[in-house]
C-alpha cells in the first residue's frame, strides 16, 4: 500500500487534521496510508523514525504555509529530502498550499501544486472543496505510479537490521487516531469577529477595484463602528447597488453575520446571513439560505461569507 508522508508545520496542525479527514475514503479503499511526525511514540528517536518514513514514502505532501517556509526542520530537513528523492525517482512529492504565502520561486515552486491553480485552501469559499481536489490530485498521482512494490516501513526497518549499520524498529498500530475537537464560546465568537473583519476588509478592496476596472462607476464605503458597516455603487451618479453587513444584536442573535440589501443599517430586516458552525474538526460559516438556495449547506471560509454578501450586492449591477 503506498505511503503518504505529511510535512507541515505544527502550526498548522487543523488543517492537517481536516486534509486528513478527507483522505478517509482513499484509506477505506485500501488506496493509501498515512504518516506524520503526531504519531512518533513516546521513546522513539524523532529524527530516525521521520527519516525512516519520509525515505519509505511513494508520496510525500509538503503542506506549505508561512510557517512551513518559516521553518527550519519543514524546510531544510523534510523538503530538502523529499526534493531529493522525487528529482531520483523515487517518490512523487506533491506541495499542497494552505495558506497564501510566496512560495512560487523556492526549490518545490515548479512543481503542480495542489489544490488547482495552487490557490491556497483558507481562501477557497468552501474549504470542503478545495480538500477534495487535493485528494483527487492524490489519487491521479496514485494512478501514475502504478501498484506499490515498495516494502512497508517495519519490513524495511528488518531488512535494515541485516545491514552493517543501526536501525529502529517502527511500531505497527493504527493511523485512525484522530479525536473530535471542542470549541468553545470564545473559539466561537472569536471565528465570527475575525470573520467580520475579513468581510469588511473585502468589501472596501472590491470596492476599490471596481471603480478601477470601469468607468462611470463610484463608490462609497464606511465603516460605521466595529460591529458595522455599509457600501454603496453608483452609474453615472445613480445609486444601484447597496448593502450593509453587522454582527451582533440582530434577528438572527449574537451567532451570526447579517447582511441587508440598504445602506442604511438598521436593528431589523436582513436578507441573508451567515452563522457560525463547526464540525469534528474545524469552524465554519453556514449560510441560512434566504437568498442563496443550495448554498445553505456549504462550509464555508471566511472567502466564501465574503464572497455570498459581495454576490448579493454586486447583483444589480451586473444585471443592467
Amino acid at each position: 500500500m503506498p505511503i503518504l508522508f505529511l510535512s507541515y508545520s505544527h502550526a498548522d496542525a487543523d488543517l492537517r487534521d481536516q486534509l486528513e479527514k478527507h483522505l478517509s475514503g482513499p484509506k477505506r479503499q485500501g488506496l493509501i496510508s498515512s504518516w506524520h511526525d503526531r504519531r512518533i511514540m513516546a521513546g522513539e528517536n524523532v529524527d530516525e523514525t521521520i527519516d525512516s518514513h519520509l525515505d519509505a514514502a511513494e508520496i510525500v505532501l509538503l503542506l506549505i504555509s508561512p510557517d512551513f517556509i518559516d521553518s527550519d526542520y519543514c524546510y531544510e530537513r523534510e523538503m530538502k529530502r523529499a526534493l531529493e528523492r522525487n528529482a531520483k525517482g523515487e517518490a512523487r512529492v506533491i506541495p499542497v498550499i494552505l495558506r497564501p504565502c510566496d512560495w512560487h520561486d523556492l526549490p518545490f515552486g515548479k512543481l503542480l501544486a495542489t489544490p488547482k491553480d495552487g490557490k491556497a485552501i483558507t481562501t477557497w469559499p468552501n474549504i470542503d472543496s478545495a480538500f477534495l481536489d487535493v485528494v483527487t490530485s492524490i489519487k491521479s498521482a496514485l494512478k501514475e505510479l502504478g501498484p506499490s512494490t515498495k516494502p512497508e516501513p517495519r519490513k524495511r526497518v528488518e531488512a535494515a537490521a541485516q545491514e552493517p549499520r543501526n536501525s529502529i524498529e517502527v511500531p505497527v498500530r493504527s493511523s485512525n487516531l484522530r479525536i473530535t475537537k471542542k470549541f468553545t464560546d470564545l473559539d466561537r465568537d472569536r471565528f465570527r469577529h475575525d470573520g467580520f473583519e475579513f468581510i469588511a476588509k473585502f468589501f472596501e478592496n472590491s470596492l476599490k477595484e471596481l471603480v478601477a476596472r470601469n468607468a462611470g462607476v463610484e463608490q462609497t464605503y464606511r465603516r460605521i463602528d466595529a460591529n458595522r458597516f455599509s457600501a454603496a455603487a453608483y452609474r453615472d451618479g445613480d445609486k444601484v447597488c447597496q448593502g450593509s453587513a453587522s454582527i451582533a444584536g440582530g434577528m438572527m442573535g449574537h451567532g451570526s453575520i447579517e447582511y441587508s440589501m440598504t445602506d442604511e443599517p438598521r436593528g431589523s430586516g436582513m436578507n441573508e446571513a451567515v452563522s457560525v458552525k463547526a464540525d469534528d474538526q474545524a469552524l465554519y460559516f453556514e449560510a441560512f439560505g434566504m437568498q442563496s438556495s443550495g448554498r445553505d449547506k456549504e462550509k464555508l471560509t471566511f472567502q466564501g461569507a465574503a464572497e455570498l454578501f459581495w454576490e448579493l450586492f454586486i447583483r444589480p449591477l451586473q444585471s443592467r
